[in-house]
């Protein structure tokens, strides 16, 4: 599923060619892909030039006046502006604009959603803070460890407590933190919180610069993300840790596949 650099990276993308254009319809191809829409959504009556396009969490949010479009593209789904002619067997969506392009919403797998919503409020109020806004502190994140006495990488995952992480950023951020996935999250010292902070800052800025990763699928207008070529943990099973050379485990962490040095990356539990 695509993390917040994958999102922000599609965002990038396709914001300079959607905004101060007017929709016209969206067009489902695929009846369920439009979650809760109702028969009057594309009438001709309400003021439906985008505004704005950004990302919030792991949706991809397209302004308007009095409303908003999110999209969340889930496993395979993947945005194209293109030409009214454009085909693909996988498209379960089309945004209809004025003139001769439309975005076109494809989706092998069917798992992404277009919600309909008067604002953020829906959103905002399932999904915590986003860890690149600079109104998110280093006191503030401090705060939010310490009273949870949940494992970190089940925290970390939990959008409702940090938003946009997934499975590669938060081994990425752990590993480059000296944190083992199974610390307790109450118990990490405030130095490493720090390390935390930062690590979790860069790495979602550096991948951001790259395009994102590309594991499977993802890609942006055909190009895949390139921050698969900087990882330092994720995906490197039996191959020698970046610092210290020990073989790197893949182990089961809060359900998830996990990259663990068993060397570099300390347990922080009662003892």
């Amino acid at each position: 599923m695509p993390e917040l650099p994958e999102v922000q990276t599609v965002v990038n993308y396709i914001k300079p060619m959607c905004v101060g254009k007017r929709l016209i319809r969206v067009k489902p191809v695929w009846s369920k892909v439009l979650h809760n829409f109702n028969e009057g959504f594309n009438s001709s009556s309400k003021n439906n030039e985008v505004r704005d396009v950004y990302r919030r969490a792991k949706f991809i949010i397209i302004a308007f006046e009095d409303y908003i479009l999110a999209i969340h593209l889930r496993m395979t789904g993947k945005l194209y502006m293109a030409d009214n002619n454009f085909q693909s067997k996988h498209i379960t969506a089309v945004f209809e604009f004025e003139g001769e392009d439309s975005l076109f919403f494809e989706d092998v797998r069917k798992f992404g959603r277009v919600y309909l919503y008067d604002d953020l409020k829906v959103i905002d109020s399932k999904h915590g803070p986003e860890p690149l806004d600079s109104n998110f502190t280093l006191a503030q994140f401090r705060d939010m460890i310490h009273q949870r006495k949940r494992n970190i990488k089940a925290l970390l995952l939990d959008q409702s407590f940090l938003s946009g992480l997934g499975n590669i950023y938060v081994d990425e951020s752990l590993w480059k933190s000296r944190i083992h996935p199974n610390s307790l999250a109450n118990m990490i010292p405030n130095i490493k919180v720090e390390e935390l902070y930062k690590n979790i800052r860069s790495t979602l800025e550096d991948a951001i610069k790259e395009n994102g990763t590309t594991i499977i699928d993802f890609s942006v207008n055909g190009e895949s993300g390139r921050y698969a070529n900087c990882l330092s943990i994720y995906g490197r099973s039996k191959q020698s840790c970046l610092r210290c050379k020990t073989k790197i485990k893949k182990v089961r962490v809060a359900g998830r596949g996990t990259y663990i040095c068993s060397k570099c990356q300390r347990v922080y539990r009662k003892r």
